[in-house]
């Protein structure tokens, strides 16, 4: 079975408890994920499986989307509200002065990463550091938020909700800790749901329970999206039956040869190869200087 799963992770299991029981339905042993969901998030967890896994470095499209629900008026160790609570302020924040706030948490931003996080440091993951009640100084990191917007905020309770876009390596529970801190009130995390990741949505996902129930009558494999769909945001390029057979063997194709010659190309330009039944063969990087669309990575991975 080679391909991508894309669970619905559910709150109470770590990413890589999702990997074990796809790994252990699906009876494929090589398994991985794109991106670590906390155990207490929810939402698109892209699984690939077999094969698929070798083409897991190479994904171009590290952006997500998340829904972050939040209360203003507390702290805690973990940013989130299961950690330790380290202070409470009372609360009277206007709609209006968080909505001012937003654009200063958008574009390209500095965010240090939290204790309870998985950065390693000199060897060691921050949250085993923070679990025996070490901290430590971490460098801040430059990611980038697209958007930020308020999808609703109760004046009475102190609690919102959040929509981010934002690049890989962004922690959005420091965000609305940031969030807290210009507010001078505090702010912590209480839900987060991821709703894009690696081009997919909720509508391309499987419960855990499903995918359960599919392996069980031997349907799972219809659920599985084949490696191309990672790729799908690039262009592509339909060559005709010889190179097909010279790319799947792994030789370089002159791009004089090809439609592309006729395009503005630009050394490094990635896109999909398909033969003429519309089969993916895998992904050509041009090489300008040499006039070749060389293998990036082959179809049969």
């Amino acid at each position: 079975m080679n391909g991508i799963l894309v669970i619905d992770k559910p709150a109470g299991f770590t990413s890589f408890d999702v990997v074990a029981v796809i790994r252990k339905i699906s009876g494929q042993r090589k398994a991985g994920h794109t991106g670590t969901l906390d155990p207490n998030a929810t939402g698109v967890l892209p699984v690939l499986l077999g094969s698929a896994t070798k083409a897991q470095d190479l994904i171009l499209n590290h952006d997500k989307i998340y829904l972050a629900d939040f209360k203003l008026g507390i702290t805690t160790d973990t940013l989130d509200i299961w950690g330790k609570i380290q202070s409470k302020t009372e609360s009277n924040v206007k709609k209006e002065n968080v909505l001012n706030l937003l654009a200063d948490f958008t574009g390209e931003i500095e965010q240090i990463p939290p204790m309870f996080s998985a950065v390693q440091k000199n060897g060691q993951r921050l949250y085993d550091l923070a679990r025996k009640g070490i901290n430590v100084e971490r460098k801040s990191r430059r990611v980038t938020v697209y958007s930020l917007k308020i999808v609703e905020f109760d004046e009475n309770t102190q609690c919102g909700r959040l929509e981010v876009s934002c690049s890989k390596g962004t922690y959005v529970r420091t965000l609305i800790d940031d969030l807290g801190k210009a507010l001078g009130t505090g702010a912590v995390m209480t839900a987060l749901r991821r709703t894009f990741a690696c081009g997919f949505t909720p509508d391309d996902c499987v419960t855990l329970e499903k995918a359960r129930e599919l392996a069980a009558n031997g349907e799972l494999e219809s659920r599985i999206k084949s490696v191309e769909s990672l790729f799908e945001t690039l262009g592509y390029i339909c060559v005709t039956d010889a190179q097909a057979k010279r790319f799947s063997n792994g030789g370089p194709l002159d791009l004089t040869r090809t439609y592309l010659n006729n395009m503005n190309l630009k050394n490094g330009d990635i896109f999909r190869v398909k033969d003429r039944k519309n089969n993916f063969l895998g992904l050509g990087i041009a090489d300008t200087h040499t006039g070749q669309l060389k293998i990036y990575l082959h179809g049969r991975t």
